[in-house]
């Protein structure tokens, strides 16, 4: 009886010490960076910040805001894989949080990057042909492909058709567990932006290449409809051409971008509803992000005439409606951006698209604070 008296109390003692002891320090809590002020934010511990690189110059690189000690840091997965002597890899196309996981496409690199969301170390580097952007449930993370596309060109910068290729695109699944490729199915030319939806996989297809090609030189104006339980393509639905981004509503419908044909067609957003109908919301979308139920649009007014000075205007959608946001960037010239409440969102501005670009931080209305970033920073996830 003694033996398991004792045994009682050194367990009850140790749940009751357990509390007495802070949490282990995460290994990237030494990282320093910039301070800036977070008042007004919550609901997240860090804020993370994908930098393109420039194609062809492998400096794609990840900074994070810390909210812990408001610190924003530069280039944190190089600092915590020093054994990545290639860094991050050659154009950081896309990124999400999965629970405490970090989910990186590196388009040229060919990879899909999974590290940890406490301390940024690698967890496993996935091969997939021309990662784009990245969508997922509760087994897989599904990945667009532009599956081996690309347009050469000659001397005078102009197309050569001969050189280059123009496959139609792909979604591959990785399953979560096992971190590996187990399936695939073609899609439209160029897919970009994904969503699930009501057991449904809707893929927004560009043709950012076929546009530059004979015979047609056209972009592709399809979402296409995958059936998740079979993993099947199903239909393709025509909305606009040179689809983006893809954002479900929780309802079964979902909200699709598109950049236009930059002379004729304008950016704007689409309601695809769960029966397949499709409906215009706004014009001018050429920079969107979403927030619970609502997607948050930016556009450029005269977006036709590169001569001018960008006039951005705002709207967001919600249940099919648009509504005014007003905004005022201040000089910032959007590259991508986060929306982190109804009246705070951050802001990636490229600049020059070659050196450091800037992340802005916008609340109620004004803008708070401007912090030096990578190359073309233009992608963001909260953990």
């Amino acid at each position: 009886m003694k033996k398991y008296l004792s045994l009682f109390l050194c367990t009850a003692l140790f749940a009751a010490c357990e509390g007495f002891f802070p949490e282990k320090p995460s290994i990237d809590s030494d990282l320093k960076g910039e301070r800036v002020d977070i008042s007004g934010l919550s609901g997240f511990r860090k804020l993370f910040v994908l930098n393109e690189g420039q194609m062809g110059s492998n400096n794609a690189s990840l900074d994070m805001l810390r909210l812990s000690d408001a610190n924003y840091i530069t280039g944190v997965f190089k600092q915590m894989n020093p054994s990545e002597s290639a860094g991050l890899g050659d154009v950081a196309n896309d990124i999400v949080t999965i629970g405490d996981e970090i989910w990186i496409a590196v388009n040229n690199s060919g990879i899909v990057e999974v590290l940890k969301a406490k301390d940024e170390r690698e967890v496993a580097a996935i091969q997939v042909p021309m990662p784009r952007c990245l969508a997922y449930d509760d087994k897989y993370v599904y990945v667009s492909s532009w599956n081996g596309a690309f347009a050469a060109y000659g001397e005078d910068w102009s197309v050569d058709p001969e050189k280059s290729k123009n496959p139609k695109g792909a979604v591959y699944r990785i399953d979560r567990k096992t971190l590996s490729v187990d399936g695939s199915v073609e899609v439209g030319y160029q897919p970009e932006g994904l969503a699930v939806s009501g057991g449904k996989l809707y893929v927004a297809n560009s043709g950012g290449i076929s546009a530059m090609l004979p015979p047609d030189y056209t972009y592709d104006r399809t979402v296409s409809v995958i059936d998740l339980a079979s993993f099947k393509s199903v239909k393709a639905i025509d909305v606009e051409v040179n689809l983006q981004k893809v954002y479900s509503d929780g309802a079964g419908n979902v909200y699709v971008s598109s950049y236009g044909n930059f002379y004729s067609e304008h950016s704007g957003l689409w309601l695809v509803k769960a029966d397949g109908s499709v409906s215009k919301v706004a014009d001018y979308a050429s920079f969107t992000a979403q927030n619970g139920d609502t997607v948050y649009c930016m556009g450029n007014a005269n977006e036709f005439d590169y001569t001018a000075f960008p006039s951005y205007m705002a709207w967001k959608c919600k249940d099919g409606k648009k509504e005014s946001w007003n905004i005022n960037l201040d000089g910032v010239s959007p590259y991508g951006f986060a929306v982190l409440s109804d009246d705070c969102f951050v802001v990636g501005d490229a600049g020059d698209y070659f050196n450091p670009g800037s992340v802005t931080l916008f609340s109620g209305g004004e803008k708070k604070w401007t912090v030096t970033a990578g190359v073309c920073p233009g992608h963001f996830a909260i953990w």
